[in-house]
């Protein structure tokens, strides 16, 4: 598997793993933020974005891909952060492959399974005719219907993209995703831990991570620190990107 990725700056690598239904692009800016200190490889994982599409969709064969990703690109080890999805990625990747893990970042998070959330994202996604869109203003309209939240619809329309002929498709794997999302909605228990400093943000207006969840956390990432944001959400690191690139900075140059 082949992740299309992209890279910015020099220096000690730092791997980004977006969430479900996301793509590298939305880390951009933060990226090219944190491409003045560190070399950033921000990755599209399988079935999103321009990576490519499988139906094998576990965080196991995710787990592989991104170490299979730092072979390819000859990295001996890296800072790894990852939000949402992608921080269950992270944390599987660094129980995994202590060795190669410097530091590990986790964006609003735990290792533990969560009930299903999305019904409603997977009904207005499959609800768009796109043979007949004739523009993302038509499919905004209709997600609508299904979606009053603006910002997640244009966060899900970002992965909508014209043909040659004109016509629209999905660049995500919807039928892979919506057939493995059970995987997606695992945890995973404790084989090994990792030992290294390990940073876990919260958006303080966030359900995802709860206090009760760091005693399993620690379990797993006993030199752990958690930062809360203020005023955010789950998508803390787009709500307050100045704020959660000066935590993450911090972070990653301190010595501890």
């Amino acid at each position: 598997m082949h992740l299309h990725c992209e890279t910015y700056g020099q220096g000690h690598p730092l791997i980004i793993l977006h969430g479900l239904f996301g793509t590298q692009e939305n880390w951009r800016t933060l990226s090219k933020s944190f491409g003045q200190h560190w070399q950033v490889f921000a990755l599209d994982q399988r079935n999103h974005g321009r990576s490519p599409h499988s139906q094998d969709f576990t965080y196991q064969t995710m787990t592989d891909d991104l170490h299979e990703f730092m072979q390819q690109h000859a990295l001996p080890s890296a800072y790894v952060l990852g939000h949402s999805m992608g921080g269950k990625v992270a944390m599987r990747f660094a129980v995994t492959y202590p060795d190669i893990v410097d530091k590990l970042i986790v964006v609003d998070i735990a290792p533990k399974v969560y009930p299903p959330s999305h019904d409603d994202v997977f009904a207005a996604l499959y609800a768009l005719d796109l043979p007949t869109l004739r523009s993302r203003q038509d499919a905004d309209a209709a997600l609508a219907h299904y979606l009053p939240d603006l910002a997640l619809r244009q966060f899900l329309l970002k992965n909508l993209e014209r043909t040659e002929s004109g016509a629209f498709r999905w660049r995500i794997n919807l039928d892979g995703i919506r057939d493995n999302y059970h995987e997606i909605l695992k945890g995973f228990e404790k084989t090994s831990t990792f030992a290294k400093p390990a940073l876990f943000i919260k958006g303080a207006n966030s359900g995802y991570l709860k206090e009760n969840d760091f005693v399993a956390i620690r379990a797993l990432f006993p030199r752990t620190q958690l930062v809360t944001i203020p005023g955010t959400g789950h998508w803390v690191h787009a709500e307050a990107p100045r704020e959660f690139a000066r935590i993450v900075n911090e972070f990653l140059t301190s010595q501890e």
